[in-house]
């Protein structure tokens, strides 16, 4: 087939189909190419029985959210006033890539020493802002646990990228609360 029939045809072209390859894991599925996510991808979640949801179908090519489970938890708004409130969002904050994704940055901690030394364990949130274009600020600890680990969280928080769908109200994007959980546990 000539190359120059093939275009806008990808299922029907070999040549130009080469380049793509599927990558499916428990978290994800879709197209990449050099690297790069392309095309339409499902992200997952599993539900406490074990079974497989998806939680978001996003375009990579065109950097549109297809899809978003629903998500029934309260957020905070960040008012023009100051005083925060609780909303339940029309669409939830999003991390481009899913849970997975976000989990790959938390995952990145590095034990602090005096911690170890104490045995320290347990659960540090971290709270920042993502503002309507889905950047992120304002981070700061809600819940610590000391011994350096609350600075190690804060630290890798401010790591993970400015890859955020912000939350909406509506059709409103809205500056939102998130909060993200760093686990400390000795093994």
């Amino acid at each position: 087939m000539n190359s120059l029939l093939c275009i806008g045809l990808l299922t029907a072209c070999p040549l130009l189909v080469a380049a793509q390859h599927q990558r499916t894991t428990q978290w994800e599925s879709g197209q990449f190419e050099k690297g790069q996510n392309v095309g339409e991808w499902e992200y997952y979640s599993y539900s406490a029985l074990g079974e497989r949801i998806v939680t978001q179908r996003y375009d990579h090519t065109r950097g549109q959210l297809l899809y978003a489970r629903p998500d029934d938890k309260l957020y905070v708004l960040e008012t023009v006033d100051g005083r925060p409130e609780r909303v339940a969002l029309t669409q939830a904050p999003w991390f481009i890539g899913g849970h997975a994704a976000l989990a790959a940055y938390t995952a990145k901690l590095n034990y602090p020493a005096a911690a170890q030394a104490r045995n320290v364990q347990g659960q540090v949130v971290v709270g920042f802002v993502i503002d309507t274009l889905g950047r992120i600020s304002g981070h700061r600890v809600l819940q610590g646990i000391g011994s350096g680990c609350d600075e190690e969280a804060l630290r890798v928080s401010r790591t993970v990228p400015n890859q955020w769908l912000p939350g909406r109200l509506g059709s409103r994007a809205v500056p939102v609360r998130y909060e993200l959980p760093f686990t400390f546990r000795l093994k």
